[in-house]
């Protein structure tokens, strides 16, 4: 099993959208950076776990878990000219930019805030709190993803 962190802002695309969605499932789209893109493609796969992070917020930081439901397939926002996501030079012959089904878990205890996360120097090599990461979706690995859970409960 693959562990990851996926952004979203939360005006947006929020965990309570994701929580009401029928069979709170929904497909993760417009992701529109190729090393990103290349993850969801490549990498991710059925069962994967992934902390849903809210950002450009009040508070940034980690809010819920979910799972991957649905391996990548192509991102059809890319091919719709009223979507804000659309890409002109997208071919749906050879797609450009896909997408994966993610399910909601729960929600975390707590917000567990990107400054708290920066604190801890278990989670220092997390591409997360490096200075200059904005990738929507990184990698996380087994240790940082348990070091993530165990702040759960801490005051």
């Amino acid at each position: 099993m693959n562990y990851w962190l996926m952004k979203s802002e939360p005006t947006v695309f929020s965990i309570e959208d994701l929580k009401a969605r029928p069979g709170q499932t929904e497909h993760w789209d417009g992701v529109r950076n190729y090393q990103a893109r290349n993850m969801m493609r490549d990498q991710m796969k059925l069962g994967d776990r992934i902390f849903f992070y809210h950002s450009n917020c009040a508070v940034p930081g980690i809010v819920g878990v979910m799972t991957i439901v649905r391996e990548s397939y192509p991102d059809h926002t890319a091919f719709d000219p009223t979507s804000r996501y659309f890409d002109e030079k997208s071919d749906m012959g050879n797609p450009r930019w896909f997408m994966v089904d993610v399910r909601y878990i729960r929600n975390t205890n707590r917000v567990i805030s990107l400054a708290e996360l920066k604190a801890y120097s278990a989670l220092e090599n997390m591409p997360l709190v490096r200075k200059g990461n904005r990738l929507s979706i990184m990698p996380v690995s087994q240790a940082e993803w348990n070091c993530i859970l165990s702040l759960e409960n801490v005051p």
